[in-house]
């Protein structure tokens, strides 16, 4: 039975390294529902956050591979339980609407979201949140004529206490300045 994963994946900074992932996702039929790196908070690694829908023995597959590539100091895979996310949306409306409607701005209240932008050809709105509640205020929106709509993928943080890559680390540590048997 499918399920959302979100899978963590911790690199250098290398080129290409992307690309090697994405292949890996394509030769197993799977795809990628959400997609986002940055810098993670040990400096020089990066993390990928890859949401994708499958099985559990697929998602474990799958980890295992991408941890063969060179550049990848180690993989994980999440359930939504063990993680919290957001995504942020951004809508851009005629300012014309926003005027013309007390809707809107009822609208923009009601969802939490708040206006980045305001001239007078049209006004940004952002949202942050899961993608179903980013999703329900385009919807929203919609009647009032959105001119451009964009989301972002899923960043995400686990519910632990420790980011899985340092407890992952400080274990080799342990395991380095232990004195080898003879």
């Amino acid at each position: 039975m499918n399920q959302e994963f979100t899978l963590t994946i911790f690199s250098e900074n290398s080129i290409g390294l992307l690309n090697r992932i994405t292949i890996i996702f394509t030769r197993r039929k799977l795809n990628i529902e959400s997609l986002t790196v940055s810098e993670s908070a040990i400096k020089g690694v990066f993390k990928f956050t890859i949401v994708v829908n499958c099985e559990e023995h697929n998602v474990k597959n799958l980890v295992k591979q991408i941890e063969k590539q060179i550049d990848v100091i180690r993989a994980f895979y999440l359930s939504s339980d063990e993680i919290l996310h957001q995504e942020i949306a951004m809508y851009k409306i005629k300012t014309s609407s926003l005027l013309e409607s007390n809707l809107v701005e009822g609208i923009i209240r009601r969802y939490n979201a708040r206006i980045l932008e305001l001239t007078k050809e049209y006004t940004v709105i952002e949202k942050t949140g899961h993608k179903a509640e980013t999703q329900e205020l385009f919807e929203q929106l919609k009647p009032y004529g959105v001119l451009q709509f964009v989301r972002s993928g899923r960043v995400a943080i686990t519910r632990l206490k420790k980011e899985h890559l340092s407890s992952y680390l400080e274990n080799l540590e342990k395991e380095h300045r232990q004195p080898v048997e003879a």
